[in-house]
């Protein structure tokens, strides 16, 4: 009587004829029979034939291995017998009826009623629609499929980027790639594409149809395929993955031991997750390319706030640059620092020269210049670069107090001096003791402080006013005027020898007038320090502004320059216009300083400004020639009407006819 198994699981009955090598149960994939049940060891028990009787073996499982409900270790087993191991129970019969013969198979726990099919797939398709990171996705696709249908193993195939459903390209297995291999314990399978039929992925992709076949090795459709024969694959289960014009993709399903694992109702299942599948995929990529959107986004604003911030930085540093371009002309100016002081033009440059020769004297230094041209810098550019740098900087300006008022600053009081003295007074003197005074307008001295002063010179002491005290001093004296002294000496204004103790060195300052060159660096860098002082952005000085500038003869010299710069930049918006600056500039820069188109300005600063200056007068000339009509303007200066308007606009010339 030849006897076989009776298998029973989750209420499915199959058989398995019995032959003569043992028979392995357990959850690893080497097993004869493979059970997906937690409750079952990997490797749980063994059945094997010794003589002419069957013996089940545990093999140290978990949870045992029972025999008609009894835990047993072996025991021999007769013909009724009930194995249980898991939720799969195995009983020897008899004769086998007329049931579906099994090879070799993998057993799922979970039941294949319509109704469990449907709540899985509910709930796989809820899973699916959590995920939107393509890659887990496309896990969760292929281990959601397996778990939908039961089998053993699965495969993802997409079309590799140059390739496409709807070309000869996208036609070709070869050009389609795994990209995900997993087996029912949802473990990746090591090198995938040498696990599935390529003559199968290749039929499925030319038809677009799914394909399902419970025995491949006897299947006629698949006659002649090599790859079927290599992996002699049993039960194959292959579902096109739906795209908006072609296939997308391939869902590839196999049990390589198990006959007749899929059936009709699995292969309508795998096609209507299929399609789910498709929605899912196709969501994925959109958020992904919005992501990387994004991230471009991002990243572009990031280099436009980059940018931005760069801007601002080459606004705010204007004075940085000048400071640069000062050091550089320091170097070639001499030894000595005067990077606080502005300018490149030939006048400066005679100054640095003087400059360089009194550093290193302590002898009183005269210098002079008119009202406005910088005295006070002059005066601390020497100082800090003297042997006294050290000490104190003291500055006093004669011509702003009356002399009773002028000798107690100098010279101090002691309390009761004098009305309003109720406490002692050190003097400028005193306190620039070691260092360097300033005396601003010596000019103004009247006679009596002149002398005073003198006295200071000639023997180092000061009297205190009010006290018959008397105090060394050693003190260097710098002293300015905006007035001709050696006139004044002529004229007896000015003590002789005052002034030849005072003019033992001299530093005569050019007019601003006389340093047109130096006119665009001034106002960039006065420009940068009274934005900085009104917190206000500095604005931008065009060539027409910045020959408007370089035109004006400066009466009032870089003091003048310096208000005019911190009035645009409370009128300015972004670019300065000629409107903006004042009218005693607008006067100077009026058509009255064109009447010679071909004529050069006084002081025409570098070459775009004169370029820009006679362009501008020539166009003002042939406006006036042709009594504002722009045509015969165009005409006169050999240009078309369009380029003549283009030239009005930028050096804002509004006085033209139509």
């Amino acid at each position: 009587m030849s006897m076989h198994w009776k298998i029973n699981e989750g209420g499915v009955e199959r058989t398995l004829e019995m032959g003569t090598e043992a028979l392995t149960m357990g959850r690893g994939p080497g097993n004869s029979l493979q059970v997906h049940d937690t409750r079952v060891s990997r490797e749980h028990c063994r059945i094997e034939r010794r003589g002419k009787e069957w013996w089940v073996v545990d093999l140290g499982s978990s949870n045992g291995t029972r025999v008609n409900g009894a835990r047993v270790d072996r025991q021999c087993l007769k013909e009724g017998d009930e194995v249980a191991v898991g939720s799969v129970r195995l009983t020897l019969e008899g004769n086998a009826p007329g049931g579906t013969v099994l090879g070799m198979g993998t057993l799922i726990q979970d039941g294949q009623s319509n109704e469990g099919n449907l709540a899985v797939f509910a709930r796989l398709i809820r899973e699916l629609a959590r995920e939107t990171d393509p890659g887990p996705l496309l896990r969760q696709i292929v281990d959601s499929a397996i778990s939908l249908v039961g089998s053993e193993r699965g495969f993802l195939m997409l079309a590799s980027p140059e390739a496409s459903g709807s070309s000869a390209e996208g036609q070709d297995p070869s050009k389609w790639q795994v990209h995900v291999a997993r087996n029912f314990n949802q473990e990746d399978i090591p090198v995938p594409r040498t696990r599935v039929s390529m003559g199968i992925i290749g039929k499925v992709i030319q038809e677009g149809r799914a394909l399902l076949t419970v025995d491949a090795g006897q299947d006629e459709r698949l006659t002649n395929m090599a790859s079927v024969e290599e992996l002699r694959l049993r039960s194959v289960l292959c579902v096109p993955i739906p795209g908006e014009v072609s296939v997308r993709g391939l869902i590839y399903l196999d049990n390589r031991m198990q006959m007749g694992a899929f059936e009709n109702r699995d292969l309508e299942l795998a096609g209507l997750f299929a399609a789910q599948a498709s929605v899912a995929i196709r969501t994925a990529r959109l958020i992904g390319r919005l992501r990387d959107q994004n991230q471009r986004l991002e990243v572009s604003s990031k280099a436009i706030e980059h940018l931005n911030d760069q801007l601002g930085r080459k606004v705010r540093d204007r004075e940085g640059e000048l400071s640069v371009a000062r050091k550089e002309l320091g170097r070639e100016r001499g030894r000595h620092d005067h990077s606080s002081i502005v300018g490149s033009s030939d006048a400066m440059k005679r100054v640095f020269d003087q400059l360089e020769r009194i550093m290193d004297s302590e002898l009183p230094v005269l210098i002079a210049g008119e009202s406005g041209t910088g005295k006070e810098l002059i005066a601390r550019a020497i100082c800090f670069n003297s042997p006294r740098k050290k000490g104190p900087f003291v500055s006093e300006n004669c011509a702003a107090l009356p002399d009773s008022l002028l000798e107690s600053e100098l010279f101090g009081h002691v309390r009761g001096a004098f009305t309003g003295a109720y406490k002692d007074k050190r003097g400028l003197l005193e306190q620039a003791h070691g260092g360097t005074l300033f005396l601003d307008e010596v000019g103004d001295m009247s006679p009596e402080m002149q002398k005073k002063i003198l006295r200071v010179l000639q023997e180092g002491e000061v009297r205190l006013v009010g006290s018959d005290k008397v105090l060394k001093v050693d003190v260097r004296i710098l002293a300015a005027s905006n007035r001709d002294l050696e006139a004044m000496v002529r004229e007896g204004s000015f003590r002789e020898d005052l002034y030849y103790r005072l003019a033992v060195l001299r530093v005569d300052l050019p007019p601003l007038r006389d340093r047109g060159d130096d006119v665009p660096l001034l106002a960039e860098s006065l420009l940068g320090r009274a934005s900085r002082e009104a917190g206000k952005p500095a604005p931008e000085l065009p060539h027409e502004v910045q020959a408007a500038l370089a035109r004006h003869n400066w009466p009032g010299n870089v003091r003048e320059l310096e208000n005019e710069m911190r009035r645009l930049v409370v009128l300015a918006s972004g670019v300065a216009q000629i409107s903006d600056l004042s009218p005693s500039i607008l006067k100077s820069s009026g058509p009255s300083q064109f009447a010679d188109p071909m004529g050069a300005s006084e002081d025409p600063g570098d070459i775009k400004l004169a370029v820009a200056d006679l362009e501008r007068r020539s166009i003002e000339a042939a406006l006036n020639q042709s009594g504002g009509n722009k045509s015969k303007a165009a005409r006169t200066l050999g240009i078309s009407r369009f380029a003549l308007q283009r030239k009005l606009e930028k050096y804002n010339i509004s006085k033209a006819d139509d």
